[in-house]
């Protein structure tokens, strides 16, 4: 599953291929459309949540609130299923997904950061990142990045800086899901399924407020 970006995604992987998917657009309802999404899916491959073995959930960078809804609810799975919980960079499950759709490296991953900047990573080919997760202004790396193809949402927003823009524009978790098997296959560690941030949240606690005490 994944709520880093506007898509909030569920997938259900059989350690072979995806049997069953969902995948909704709204930035502001992830935490109503989750569970039923899970649910959807579940019903769908026609098995029971107590059936899953893992649960991988995207980290990130993303949001701060869409972001934590996903890894909340992959937290309490696990615990409740007894199951390990693993994490994965949401870039690195767009870029995999772009290689499924034929898109060969090197190329650049870019999702919306809001302030007018975006998360953003460079890969050599659909599997491999070269380097760090990182939050600018696209105008700001738009000449690092020239001549690179840029997929994802950041690359529609700011075609300006991005003019080769490809798709897929969001996360879906299906490809999370295939890379994350692919992975955990080859005897490979994921994250630990803790939220990639690479900023401080929108709301912050104000400064220099007037402390009213009972007297």
């Amino acid at each position: 599953m994944d709520t880093a970006t506007p898509a909030v995604t569920v997938a259900l992987h059989d350690g072979t291929s995806v049997i069953a998917s969902s995948g909704q657009v709204d930035a502001r309802r992830h935490g109503e459309l989750l569970l039923p999404a899970v649910d959807r899916v579940l019903a769908e491959a026609g098995t029971k949540l107590d059936a899953v073995t893992d649960v991988v959930v995207g980290v990130g960078p993303g949001p701060y609130t869409g972001l934590r809804v996903g890894l909340v609810t992959a937290a309490t799975f696990g615990s409740a299923l007894s199951v390990p919980v693993h994490g994965l960079c949401t870039l690195d499950g767009i870029a995999y997904a772009a290689g499924q759709d034929g898109l060969a490296g090197p190329f650049v991953v870019a999702t919306d950061a809001r302030r007018k900047e975006v998360y953003w990573a460079r890969y050599e080919d659909a599997r491999t990142r070269t380097g760090e997760p990182a939050v600018d202004r696209p105008a700001d790396i738009a000449g690092a990045l020239a001549g690179l193809p840029v997929v994802g949402a950041g690359a529609r927003l700011y075609p300006e800086s991005f003019p080769d823009a490809r798709g897929p524009e969001h996360v879906a978790a299906g490809a999370l899901a295939a890379l994350a098997a692919e992975r955990l296959a080859a005897g490979q560690e994921l994250l630990e399924p803790r939220p990639l941030y690479l900023r401080r949240p929108d709301a912050q606690v104000p400064k220099n407020y007037k402390v009213v005490t009972p007297k």
